[in-house]
């Protein structure tokens, strides 16, 4: 039996994906050796995965050939100094787009938002990411509440200290004011007494005061 014809459209299994593309890459860059032996031709071929990741092949040099095509297509020659510049930020920019739409694109699907077209497998890859933010934070508020208990406890304990310093001198002034009082109570009645044993010396005497 001959094989079935193959569609053309994306092949949704990760794993079945790889492995034809593997094959196919393969196969392709076989076939421009094969070409540039048989018929001397000159070939350059560029191959970037999904991944970003590149596979090449040049039957002469990349950049000759490359320099080749441009001058044949009409672009500007990329030895240019100023064609590299321009390239170059033409690049970084369009990096930073890309960037910038998939930072956009997580922080909308973090949100709940545009999910509609993620798979089963995306979806779970952003529930684990969900699950691991909520016990960080989660996390986080139990130690700032766990210091803030610390924090309270010596405060506490601090007030405790002080208010027993406090009620300490507070007992100990009033226990000298105690004793003052009775110093003084004695010194008045001491006076009296020698004031009433003087008047009596000087009655029985006939003495003046």
């Amino acid at each position: 039996m001959g094989r079935g014809k193959v569609e053309l459209k994306r092949i949704e299994n990760p794993t079945n994906r790889q492995v034809t593309f593997s094959k196919r890459r393969n196969g392709l860059l076989k076939k421009a050796f094969e070409l540039s032996i048989l018929c001397d031709a000159e070939v350059a071929l560029l191959i970037f995965s999904s991944s970003g990741k590149v596979y090449q092949f040049a039957s002469h040099d990349m950049d000759r050939t490359v320099a080749k095509y441009r001058r044949e297509v009409g672009l500007p020659d990329s030895r240019n100094p100023q064609f590299r510049t321009r390239e170059f930020w033409r690049s970084e920019i369009d990096e930073l787009k890309r960037s910038i739409n998939t930072s956009e694109a997580r922080l909308k699907h973090l949100s709940g938002e545009d999910i509609l077209a993620l798979g089963m497998r995306d979806l779970k890859q952003l529930e684990r990411q969900l699950k691991i933010g909520v016990e960080r934070v989660r996390s986080r508020k139990r130690r700032i509440v766990s210091d803030h208990a610390t924090l309270l406890k010596r405060r506490h304990k601090q007030l405790q200290e002080e208010n027993s310093r406090l009620h300490k001198r507070l007992k100990e002034l009033q226990d000298g004011n105690i004793s003052s009082g009775l110093v003084g109570e004695n010194a008045c009645t001491m006076f009296h007494q020698r004031i009433v044993h003087e008047e009596d010396f000087h009655n029985e005497t006939g003495l003046p005061l």
